[in-house]
């Protein structure tokens, strides 16, 4: 029992993790359009990471426990060492990422460990196509969604108030921004927290306390994920939200709005179809969609290109970093 809550415990340390990871995915447009302060930023993103389980259910809490790995065919041993070995596979790669101020995806991190420390444990047998398979397609579908819808929402306010003055407009989508940073913080919670809800799900399956948690979530562990998550947004990012707000491309207040609406219609989508998506890469496509539509030069390529390669290089290295760890463990445990 005192391993399972230490292994939980670590889960929540990766939520709080992903939290002031990713805070800049939810606070960066506001913070660089000067919407609101960074601190008046954090408080309103965490506020709808938390409320983000009201809304969006928990479907993709049980895609991550029951649909990416076959935990019971991993021998009963090493079951709640591959939960943990995964953990610190996403763990190390999000801090080191964090330091760089690289976004690069807590979600692939996370998938991408527990995949590791799982075929470390028990062989590639042990990996679930069906989670899989609609994961590694959002991969590549979740940036693009989010520049083609961040492009067409862009195009489309900007005809709508073709005709108001740059001041009139750049005060109403001031004050537009504070709903779409609501809206993408809701999505960001609400997909996230889910997925260490699954990571918990499965520690409790794999230690025989609840057989049935991957499948009906209990009401504690939505709770404190959802809290653990908040309180990392309240820690912000910051190495990463000036990546995110200014290096890519500058943004306005009509750009800012447009960008998060986009991402955040991406993400609460899937989040309710159960897909286990990036905010990061969702926001960031958005982004670019958005400043493509002044120029093609307007867009940041090199940044943009170096962002890419990190998300190319999250679920390997961190899956590379977890199985290292459970070899160690299998070292030191005479295995």
């Amino acid at each position: 029992m005192t391993f399972v809550v230490v292994i939980i415990l670590v889960a929540l340390i990766f939520d709080y993790i992903n939290g002031f990871h990713d805070a800049a995915n939810s606070i960066a447009t506001v913070v660089s359009t000067r919407v609101l302060s960074p601190g008046a930023a954090v408080v309103w993103a965490a506020f709808f990471n938390f409320i983000a389980f009201v809304v969006l259910g928990e479907a993709v809490a049980k895609t991550i426990g029951k649909d990416m790995v076959d935990i019971k065919a991993i021998p009963g041993d090493w079951q709640l060492w591959v939960l943990l070995c995964g953990l610190i596979g996403a763990i190390v790669w999000n801090l080191i990422t964090w330091y760089y101020g690289i976004p690069s995806s807590s979600s692939h991190a996370l998938v991408g460990g527990y995949a590791g420390a799982a075929i470390a444990a028990g062989g590639i047998g042990v990996i679930l196509p069906s989670g899989w398979t609609k994961t590694v397609v959002f991969i590549v579908l979740s940036p693009l969604i989010g520049a083609l819808l961040g492009f067409i929402i862009m195009v489309a306010v900007m005809w709508i108030f073709r005709r108001w003055s740059p001041n009139r407009v750049d005060r109403f989508f001031r004050k537009g921004q504070l709903v779409s940073a609501a809206l993408f913080s809701l999505g960001h919670g609400g997909n996230d927290a889910q997925k260490t809800m699954g990571i918990i799900a499965g520690v409790l399956v794999a230690s025989n306390i609840d057989a049935g948690a991957a499948n009906d979530i209990p009401l504690w562990v939505v709770l404190v994920c959802h809290a653990a998550i908040g309180l990392g947004t309240l820690s912000g990012g910051w190495r990463i939200v000036h990546t995110m707000g200014s290096r890519i491309t500058k943004l306005k207040p009509i750009g800012g709005f447009s960008a998060e609406t986009a991402a955040a219609v991406s993400i609460i989508g899937v989040t309710l179809g159960g897909i286990p998506v990036s905010t990061t890469h969702t926001i960031t496509g958005a982004i670019v969609g958005v400043g493509a539509t002044r120029r093609l030069s307007a867009v940041k390529w090199g940044v943009a290109g170096r962002i890419v390669w990190a998300w190319v290089l999250t679920i390997p290295l961190a899956a590379l970093i977890a199985a290292l760890s459970f070899y160690i463990y299998k070292l030191l445990s005479g295995f």
